[in-house]
């Protein structure tokens, strides 16, 4: 185990990263340039002959009053080899002392069902929260994904709704065209967004945010979709694509002309080209913890769930800490800051 040192360690985990079955975009140190006021860290764990064998890309932050925390989205990345996650956990150990931080949190791209994994971490001291919703995770736990391996347009759409293929369909007709955007569209996405926040009662992120994440991973790794019909800007969408899987990461719409379907066609000009590209994931991401179209806010459970993927469960964020008591205060007031945000932003509808 070592902490990486220079940019030269950054850009072989990056390659592992990318060749990793493990694969998660929030684990590249691309990413970490999108985390303004986060200082990153990058724990590895290498072989014998000094290849990279896993890692744990670790956003540090001072917080108020508590102090510094660590945080691992999406990560470690250690497959299912026991000695790789004692080694990186080692190393989230040694960044725990040297920043004198009273927690690490990992959200790790693991599936609840695997329970050698839960064991494995429990062994090393880490510790599963409970979560009851998505006040208590930073990352989505619920996630919607769509296999591509080896499948056609025409094999992936067949698993489609039905009413989705006639709404794509629909959109076709009555002029929706989606085209690949720049960074000059930025702000018209932002401005998007912002009604989008509005309409459904969130909090958008600032503009200098969405042109962050397009310096730190566009063109290679970042795709902006705009779709619109007579000229009019009516969705968009950005994606993230890396190690052979795209990932829906925020998409937007405006209030007008809803009804010409522009996000279902948006959608599937971006599964389209994943098909084009070979990846063999798409993942829709989350919808804060809906798992029911019973309930109240699943429409957009509804929404993801016509594209035919399989809804996956991930495990617990998953934790280290010296100081247990300190950590629980830490979350409370978490949930107390998220709750009031949600209001806030409900009151602006």
């Amino acid at each position: 185990m070592r902490i990486a040192s220079d940019a030269d360690d950054f850009a072989k985990f990056q390659r592992f990263l990318e060749d990793s079955p493990g694969c998660h975009f929030a684990q590249s140190p691309l990413w970490a340039r999108v985390k303004a006021g986060w200082k990153y860290e990058l724990v590895l764990s290498e072989g014998e002959s000094g290849e990279i064998a896993g890692g744990a890309g670790a956003l540090i932050r001072k917080l108020p009053v508590f102090g510094n925390i660590i945080y691992c989205p999406r990560g470690p990345v250690c497959g299912d080899d026991s000695r790789v996650l004692e080694d990186i956990t080692s190393g989230l150990k040694e960044l725990m002392g040297r920043y004198r931080a009273f927690a690490v949190i990992a959200e790790p791209d693991v599936l609840e069902s695997d329970m050698e994994f839960r064991a494995g971490a429990q062994a090393l001291g880490w510790r599963f929260g409970k979560v009851r919703d998505a006040r208590d995770t930073i990352q989505p736990r619920s996630v919607f994904r769509v296999d591509l391996s080896g499948k056609t347009e025409e094999e992936v759409m067949a698993a489609f709704h039905k009413k989705l293929r006639y709404n794509i369909r629909l959109a076709q007709r009555r002029g929706v065209e989606v085209a690949e955007g720049g960074r000059e569209d930025i702000e018209a996405f932002a401005g998007l967004m912002e009604v989008t926040a509005r309409r459904d009662g969130f909090t958008a992120r600032g503009r200098e945010y969405y042109y962050r994440l397009w310096d730190a991973l566009a063109p290679e790794h970042l795709t902006l979709l705009l779709a619109r019909a007579q000229g009019e800007l009516l969705a968009g969408g950005l994606f993230v694509h890396m190690g052979g899987k795209t990932w829906y990461l925020y998409g937007a719409s405006g209030d007008e002309h809803r009804n010409l379907m522009p996000c279902h066609l948006m959608q599937w000009e971006a599964i389209r080209r994943a098909i084009q590209r070979r990846d063999r994931l798409y993942d829709l991401r989350g919808f804060l913890e809906i798992t029911d179209e019973t309930d109240p806010r699943g429409g957009l459970y509804r929404f993801k769930r016509q594209f035919g993927g399989d809804l996956v469960r991930l495990v617990c964020p998953m934790y280290l800490t010296d100081t247990p008591l300190k950590y629980a205060l830490f979350q409370k007031s978490v949930r107390m800051y998220r709750a009031a945000e949600h209001y806030r932003a409900s009151m602006r509808k």
